[in-house]
């Protein structure tokens, strides 16, 4: 294929896809054209995910080894049909910035592809959805990310996790999903019912991973401070805050090998647990289906 351009027809969109041979991974070969292969794979689930949800990309361009972009606003030439929005860069605070950004939104296969052209590898997103006529919904969901400091692993961030989930299961939420993070965590996805504004679910999440910091000191940590992370499992409770965004599940990672911010069942969330590639996630998704499917349906 070259560097040469091309128009395909994606449901029923024009999309212009261009150096579909660029290799993103060079560990492995890994082409810009599986990386779309893998997008339209996942289509469902992952839209499913972003979906009314203000998408933050980082991009490379030239591939993992290459030069990174970390990118918020809709940039200049994007598809006419794409749908953005301006929104607050600090929605729902009492922050005093001004700041607006022009935010992309993927809600259909055809936007997914575009991002996939431009080398978009890692999609992130916050834990609120956007309105149909502006502004941000509560939170329909809360996040703890589980990072471990070395020498701790994905290893103990399976344990760590069972400890969240049954700290969760008390307070009554109980739709809880795990997901391999595609790096080196893990993050777990808790459905809300849209109570709850973005602050009260923060201080929640905090209130949580500092409790169990206390229970479990010699496992937990819920501080920042890198000083008490060594072999500890970081709760990171502040992507809960309304202008924080967390990868969103079934996109690939930047990482030297192609991997996924992987849904996982809880039976598997044990030592020996590992990341999943691009294949082994669609393999999964034909047996499993969607892990997180029954997030949506919490309201």
């Amino acid at each position: 294929m070259g560097d040469s351009a091309q128009w395909v027809d994606v449901a029923g969109r024009r999309v212009r896809l261009t150096n579909l041979d660029r290799v993103l991974y060079p560990s492995t070969g890994f082409t810009k054209a599986e990386l779309i292969r893998y997008c339209t794979q996942v289509g469902e689930p992952l839209l499913g995910q972003l979906r009314d949800r203000p998408v933050t990309r980082i991009r490379f361009p030239r591939g993992v080894t290459g030069e990174r972009f970390f990118e918020k606003n809709t940039p200049r030439g994007a598809p006419d049909w794409l749908r953005h929005q301006v929104l607050p860069a600090s929605p729902g605070t009492d922050d005093e910035d001004p700041t607006q950004v022009d935010f992309p939104f993927l809600d259909d296969l055809p936007s997914l592809v575009w991002a996939a052209n431009s080398g978009a590898i890692e999609l992130h997103t916050p834990q609120w959805r956007a309105g149909p006529r502006g502004g941000i919904r509560r939170p329909d969901r809360l996040v703890v990310d589980l990072d471990p400091g070395p020498p701790a692993g994905l290893d103990e961030c399976a344990r760590v996790a069972h400890l969240v989930a049954d700290a969760l299961a008390d307070d009554g939420l109980t739709a809880t999903v795990p997901v391999t993070s595609g790096s080196k965590g893990m993050q777990l996805y808790a459905a809300l019912p849209g109570r709850r504004s973005a602050v009260q679910v923060r201080q929640y999440a905090r209130d949580l991973a500092h409790s169990l910091q206390a229970e479990h000191p010699g496992e937990v940590v819920a501080v920042m401070r890198r000083d008490a992370r060594p072999g500890k499992v970081l709760l990171d409770w502040s992507q809960n805050h309304p202008a924080k965004t967390t990868i969103t599940p079934y996109s690939m990672r930047g990482r030297e090998r192609p991997s996924v911010a992987a849904p996982r069942r809880w039976e598997e969330v044990e030592p020996g647990i590992t990341q999943l590639t691009p294949d082994e996630v669609t393999r999964r998704l034909e047996e499993d289906g969607d892990l997180l499917a029954g997030l949506d349906q919490v309201r």
